[in-house]
């Protein structure tokens, strides 16, 4: 399986931007789908997750209010819209995949599967 994300780019401070992921094959089942981001020099953090039949979303605090996820189950892709971005949302954004529960949404290691990111850049 393989997820390719895009829609990455430079944006001003206060603009937005919409992150796509979608996954290789459809025949298989997907538990959960999520974004992460890593900084230079931090930890790659969780930024939001959707659970795929149920359709519940999830957040990180810093990015709630601004960003949403969203999904397209017979595309096998998901979105995250990013509005109102601020230059601390500059970071390396990551796509991944679960499918099935073995963790909590925003744990790494539950996760079967991860794009290659896709960079997101916001100039003040």
């Amino acid at each position: 399986v393989q997820l390719q994300a895009c829609g990455g780019g430079l944006v001003q401070a206060g603009g937005s931007l919409r992150l796509s992921c979608q996954a290789s094959e459809r025949t298989f089942s997907i538990y959960q789908m999520g974004w992460f981001r890593q900084a230079p020099g931090k930890e790659r953090e969780f930024v939001a997750a959707i659970m795929w039949n149920v359709g519940s979303t999830y957040y990180a605090d810093s990015v709630k209010g601004r960003f949403t996820i969203a999904s397209d189950n017979a595309k096998n892709t998901v979105y995250l819209q990013m509005n109102s971005l601020k230059p601390e949302d500059t970071a390396l954004y990551y796509c991944a995949l679960a499918r099935w529960y073995s963790g909590g949404y925003a744990e790494h290691r539950t996760y079967n599967y991860w794009g290659q990111g896709t960079q997101v850049t916001v100039s003040s």
